[in-house]
């Protein structure tokens, strides 16, 4: 038995742990620390109240440690780990997978997994490129991070960045294992032919023609992400580039009304805000897009937005800050890396970026190189740490 430990049900991580369970037959029970993720609840980045469409509880076994309709955590912010000792005790498990350390749910479980003296998988999105942080800073939490990772059986990274993390802080090679971050693609619509139905409709309800090229920002409409980026660098571009360019900003959250603001100041963009949209419905406008543009600060660890983005054979601009971007850019094919936080770099990048529009070839090698971070690819590795572990 493998226990899981989680804050909470997410849409990218439960098809790997249905995965585990369905495909390759090791019996597992994922412990959340809250259900609100099912329930409905607030984003505090997307500003919005919305629940999951899509299923995140079959095919595996789960407990919850809390539950909003009794009281429970109703937020990210909020879960905590009461109980964690007696569902332990209950299900018996082999070894503990946790997916963080970070946030006081995995710190008050880490400590009394340690007590019980279970192995402990470790699978998270830990970086060093992330943040910034002062000298102070950085050497406590190396200090702090060296010992954790020793007290770890497996370290599983999710991509290059993360296994250089793991490697600068001593995890040795057998400590290691591939798990690469991914997303299911069962409720999108990724193929060509959906691309052929979905492209034209969707452009057509929008007003976009043809000719005109469409840049789509998928995410939560935060400072941290920059969204502002991209309308100041599309202002940069020559007038008979600029003028061709339709911006699609996916998401919500605190900067809308600033970006509004800022479409609307002359050189004017054309921009359509579409609001946050559930899972189901992303397939329409990642067909309608020429690029996925994600110009973040820091803090993207990841951005599996560039895995969906890829799956739909879209290419995706992409800043230096963003994770996974020494996995999946592969630039000039899979789309172009620009300095973080440059306008002027993000425009180039834009403008070099022309040339992979409408290009069957392109949408083919853009599939292909996402292909490698899949569910099942994520599940296999899990099961590697842990038969290595038990064995």
């Amino acid at each position: 038995m493998l226990a899981i430990i989680d804050t909470h049900p997410i849409q990218y991580r439960a098809p790997v742990y249905r995965t585990l369970s369905e495909l390759f037959g090791i019996p597992i029970t994922v412990i959340y620390g809250s259900d609100f993720s099912i329930v409905g609840y607030k984003d505090q980045e997307f500003g919005v109240k919305f629940a999951w469409d899509i299923d995140l509880l079959s095919g595996y076994t789960s407990e919850f440690l809390s539950q909003v309709k009794t009281g429970g955590a109703q937020s990210f912010e909020t879960v905590s780990a009461p109980g964690i000792t007696a569902v332990l005790q209950k299900i018996q498990p082999k070894a503990l997978l946790i997916t963080g350390y970070n946030h006081p749910f995995y710190r008050a479980v880490l400590y009394e997994v340690w007590k019980a003296k279970y192995p402990i998988i470790f699978r998270g999105e830990t970086t060093d490129h992330a943040q910034k942080r002062s000298p102070f800073k950085g050497v406590l939490r190396d200090s702090i991070l060296y010992w954790m990772y020793r007290q770890f059986a497996k370290t599983l990274y999710i991509g290059q960045h993360s296994k250089d993390h793991f490697q600068r802080l001593g995890c040795s090679q057998e400590q290691l294992v591939f798990s690469p971050y991914c997303i299911s693609t069962s409720f999108f619509q990724c193929s060509e032919d959906d691309r052929s139905q979905l492209r034209h409709v969707t452009r057509q309800s929008l007003g976009i023609t043809d000719d005109q090229i469409v840049l789509l920002f998928s995410g939560k409409l935060s400072s941290r992400k920059r969204p502002d980026l991209l309308l100041q660098a599309v202002k940069q571009l020559p007038l008979e580039v600029r003028t061709q360019i339709v911006i699609l900003f996916l998401g919500d959250g605190e900067m809308k009304s600033s970006l509004e603001n800022l479409a609307q100041i002359s050189p004017a963009v054309t921009v359509h805000f579409l609001g946050f949209q559930n899972q189901s419905q992303l397939s329409p406008y990642y067909h309608t897009a020429d690029f996925l543009v994600l110009p973040s600060d820091y803090s993207e660890t990841w951005g599996l937005v560039v895995n969906e983005a890829l799956h739909h054979g879209l290419p995706a601009i992409v800043s230096q800050a963003v994770g996974c971007a020494p996995d999946l850019i592969n630039p000039g094919v899979t789309g172009e890396v620009f300095a973080t936080g440059s306008v002027e770099s993000l425009t180039q990048a834009i403008e070099r970026s022309r040339m992979l529009i409408g290009r069957p070839d392109i949408r083919e090698q853009c599939r292909q190189k996402v292909s490698d971070y899949s569910v099942e690819k994520a599940a296999a590795g899990i099961v590697r740490a842990y038969r290595e572990t038990i064995r």
